[in-house]
């Protein structure tokens, strides 16, 4: 396998200047709209066929990454050829372990086999990736055997969700009515089957867990060296990966206890085995995505038929996709308030036309006569939504489904989901979370003066809320990169203007430094709603604000982010969009491995290796390694494979004090999205005319003089310089503190702002033109903030509201603010605030900071034994803050941070004589929380 190509040769990934790029257009598409207008007729005369364009640098490097991932030896690929999630196995995020899978692992691996045929005009890899996928993660007929016995007029019995963990299981309920499927008849009718074709979203390919539900088998095999079928995530929004207890999909009670799994889930007066799999539809809708454009590109190469099969597949999926497109139980779409009102759904009034987040099927195992049940999801999110998928799948002849009503359902769901993504674009440009049709998952009445979307409230933090949802920029830039690709498949204008809003935001928070250095948003913050959908005026959402709290160097989300510029810039010309692109992946691509492109990654969650996981009380259980399971089980012990893990004495080293393990991380979709992004810059901006042409832009900017600082404060350092010249023109500059990017102006002027007081940095500034071409940095200059001072005892005030109406359940969640009132900066770090509580018979406890505007990791917690008890309080909750908190100005404030208290074993508190309980449920000042700078009391009264 050869290396990735010098990313510092500049002469190398020197790319055609932007106004050729442009003139060019579909390049290597050839067809494009097209598509949509006419069956797969031969490409026209003048289209490039793909397979000659291997000859450019970036294509280079697309070929070169391509290898790495499918190189045996690198680990990617488990001995069943099914993509893993992660090489590494030591890896907490949605999955679990790293040799899982996911739908999405699979949704890249069909994409990324669509720009290697392309790239080469080979599509066997292509139609194979969809066959492995028929024979294991979209279930076969084995594995959903009685779907025969679903009867569409009655799809499931009803059970609400619930905010809190300990509320399960959860009763179902066959009270509350339910609406009928309407589209099962005609599925079934036009693929003579009742099975469902869709992915199950995640498998356990290496069977740590050991259910042992082959795909092929239907059975519950056991410990074994296999690929199975596996599920999590059943218990609500507060539900993290670090209380998850994952279970068999095929459930015969042979483990857990004696119904298995299902009584830690759903309440029932009685339980039957059987079988159930969860839909993500924004991994069936990528696969479909993928297949539009490995149509587009064969059609191309005048060789469409070389994958005819395959793109008929993703038609099939996207017919069955539409259960996305339904509320849960089929309930009438729009201002449901409870269960019991919120009426059935008739024909097509349960159908929302937005990707929700899932969809889910099962039945019975056949012992008792067969029965299956169907479900859609009322939830949408914004980071789901897919309209280039809605689009082929409405217009391409070859990708339109054959169910009668399909077509004209994917039309109406890109209307929609373009409406869905302006209601949500907020006053910068980012897009906020969704809508919910079924509020806390019980249809619920919503906060009162909630915005909605045809009827449906909107969530800032739709499905789950550890970490709040929409706080991740990752689903920025999943979403808008399908809306890019969209924008340039059709011209569309109302995705035009969105990208127009959301391109220059993005942009703005991108920082690319000429060594290398890069840094692109990570966390979110969000303020303010929209405002309520009107199709015919939408509002201006002057109210909805989004602030960068995090910045990172993800290298996936960095591929989603290239992508979404180098779509944009190739159909709107923005030699803005394409400079930070080429300069984005270039950085990126600098951080090469000997098994892909990764960067390090600090993992400080991993703290919560040993969280207890709750069971509910009473129930005891078996896994199949023989791990008893029920009060006091943690994460970790739950899964002793992790103890044996290579990487595991780091993460024990944490968990004994020491310094937070480091993992650098080879994710199949990252790196996969990484090839792709080369791939696509490749192709629609980049060298596949062969490069060094007379039209490329080889000459940098002149270095920027007369740095100087201009004005200092206690948090922030101002500068300004001479503007540099460029052949062509400047397009911004790189500002760099203490070596670090940190901003990237495009006037001669940067205020720095949240530094610590009375603090030197050094700083220097480097010009930078469209092309990427960077000059030499400045000189660098020193600058100290001045001395915080001004902040005497009394300066800082605590605020409070209650987040739980319920004193005594098992948990203490409660909202903080903390401000500034004194008349200089203060440093959070200098800051903990104390909530006294009484134990009740505790005698440890899990503590969790559920989201805060400023940034979870930037936020402290633990629980404080008091020496001796106190009126209302025996322990304290001690909240702090790290250094990246940086400082409050004066009059300012943190923000909300909302905190949660567990006992190990989950057993109630009584709230109602706590010292520093409060029952408002709108923040106010809170004297009986106090607050210390540097140690010393500087709000509130103690409890004596």
């Amino acid at each position: 396998m050869s290396d990735h190509p010098d990313m510092s040769d500049k002469s190398l990934l020197s790319r055609r200047s932007f106004t050729a790029a442009a003139g060019g257009a579909l390049v290597a598409l050839g067809a494009g709209q097209a598509l949509a207008n006419a069956a797969e007729a031969p490409a026209a005369s003048d289209a490039k066929p793909a397979a000659a364009a291997a000859d450019g640098p970036y294509t280079q490097a697309f070929l070169t990454q391509y290898n790495k991932i499918k190189d045996t030896a690198n680990g990617y690929f488990s001995p069943d050829g099914i993509p893993y999630h992660c090489v590494e196995t030591l890896i907490v995020e949605a999955p679990d372990h790293g040799h899982q899978t996911t739908s999405e692992a699979f949704s890249f691996w069909i994409w990324l086999e669509a720009a290697y045929g392309r790239v080469t005009g080979n599509w066997t890899p292509f139609n194979r990736a969809w066959e492995v996928a028929e024979a294991s993660i979209i279930p076969p007929h084995i594995d959903q055997a009685t779907n025969s016995g679903y009867n569409p007029s009655s799809p499931a019995t009803y059970a609400p969700e619930h905010p809190e963990i300990s509320s399960y299981p959860s009763r179902l309920d066959s009270g509350v009515s339910v609406g009928a499927d309407p589209i099962a008849s005609e599925l079934a009718s036009s693929y003579g089957t009742m099975d469902v074709y869709g992915m199950h979203w995640l498998m356990d390919l290496d069977n740590v867990y050991g259910f042992g539900n082959k795909p092929g088998t239907g059975d519950e095999l056991g410990p074994g060296r296999m690929a199975s079928f596996i599920n999590s995530y059943q218990r609500g929004a507060s539900e993290s990966v670090w209380e998850t207890i994952p279970q068999p999909c095929t459930d015969k009670f042979r483990y857990g206890g004696t119904n298995g799994y299902l009584d830690l889930f759903t309440g029932d007066a009685q339980y039957a085995q059987q079988w159930k799999y969860t839909n993500a539809p924004d991994a069936d809708a990528r696969a479909v995505q993928a297949a539009y454009w490995a149509l587009t590109w064969a059609t191309a190469q005048g060789n469409a038929s070389a994958v005819s099969a395959s793109v008929a597949k993703a038609a099939k999926m996207g017919d069955y996709l539409r259960y996305s497109m339904f509320d849960k139980y089929f309930k009438r779409v729009g201002n449901c308030t409870s269960p019991t009102s919120c009426p059935a759904g008739t024909g097509r009034e349960a159908q929302h036309y937005l990707l929700s987040w899932y969809y889910a099927w099962g039945g019975s195992l056949g012992s008792g006569g067969a029965w299956a049940w169907r479900i859609g999801d009322g939830v949408a999110h914004q980071g789901y939504q897919n309209p280039l998928a809605a689009w082929a799948l409405s217009t391409v002849p070859s990708l339109t489904p054959k169910s009668p009503t399909a077509k004209g359902d994917w039309q109406k769901s890109l209307t929609r989901q373009l409406e869905f993504l302006r209601w949500l674009q907020s006053t910068e440009g980012a897009l906020a979370g969704g809508c919910s049709n079924s509020w806390d998952g019980a249809y619920a009445t919503p906060p009162a003066g909630s915005p909605t979307f045809y009827g449906m409230a909107y969530d800032w933090q739709p499905v789950y809320h550890d970490p709040p949802s929409n706080n991740w920029f990752g689903m920025q830039v999943w979403c808008m990169e399908r809306v890019a690709q969209f924008y340039y498949a059709s011209n569309n204008a109302q995705a035009k203007a969105i990208l127009d809003k959301w391109v220059p935001w993005a942009s703005s928070q991108t920082t690319v430094g000429a060594d290398g250095s890069y840094r692109i948003p990570s966390t979110l913050s969000w303020t303010g709603q929209p405002d309520t959908w009107n199709p015919t005026t939408p509002g201006s959402n002057a109210g909805l604000h989004c602030t960068v709290a995090e910045f990172g160097d993800d290298v996936g989300v960095g591929a989603a982010l290239v992508m979404t510029l180098t779509y944009y810039a190739a159909k709107s010309g923005n030699a803005n969009a394409a400079g930070l692109a080429k300069s984005l992946l270039d950085a990126m691509a600098a951080h090469t491995t000997t098994k892909g492109i990764a960067v390090p990654e600090t993992r400080r969650d991993y703290n919560r290796m040993d969280d207890a996981v709750y069971f509910p009380p009473g129930w005891t259980g078996t896994s199949p390694q023989g791990v008893r399971l029920g009060s006091g089980t943690t994460f970790m012990s739950m899964r002793p494979w992790l103890r044996e893990d290579p990487d595991w004495p780091k993460v024990q080293t944490y968990l004994d004090g020491g310094a937070p393990p480091v993992f650098t991380y080879h994710r199949f979709w990252a790196q996969s999205s990484l090839a792709l992004a080369l791939a696509s810059y490749a192709e629609l901006l980049g060298d596949e005319d062969g490069g060094g042409g007379p039209d490329d832009d080889l000459d940098p900017p002149t270095v920027p003089t007369s740095l100087r600082v201009t004005g200092t404060t206690s948090t922030s350092v101002s500068l300004s310089w001479t503007a540099s010249t460029d052949n062509v023109g400047v397009a911004a500059y790189d500002v760099y503190r203490d070596g670090i990017p940190v901003g990237t102006p495009t006037a001669t002027t940067y205020t720095d702002s949240g530094l610590t007081a009375a603090t030197r940095y050094a700083y220097s500034v480097r010009a930078r033109d469209a092309s990427g071409n960077a000059s030499d940095p400045t000189a660098e200059v020193p600058a100290t903030t001045q001395e915080g001072g001004g902040n005497p005892t009394g300066g800082v005030k605590v605020q409070y509201k209650s987040n739980d109406s319920n004193a005594t359940d098992n948990s203490i969640r409660l909202a903080l603010k903390v401000a500034n009132t004194g008349t200089g900066a203060l440093s959070l770090s200098t800051v903990t605030v104390r909530y006294w509580f009484t134990t009740d018979g505790g005698t440890s406890y899990t503590t969790w900071c559920d989201w805060a505007q400023l940034g979870s990791s930037n936020v402290t917690h633990r629980v404080v034994n008091m020496p001796s008890a106190r009126t209302g309080a025996d322990r304290y909750l001690e909240v702090g803050f790290t250094a990246g908190a940086a400082s409050l100005n004066a009059n300012a404030d943190t923000g909300e941070i909302q905190l949660r208290v567990h006992k190990a074993d989950w057993a109630n508190f009584n709230e109602a004589d706590d010292y520093s309980r409060g029952t408002n449920t709108s923040f106010a000042d809170a004297t009986k929380i106090t607050a210390y700078v540097n140690g010393q009391l500087a709000w509130g009264t103690e409890p004596s």
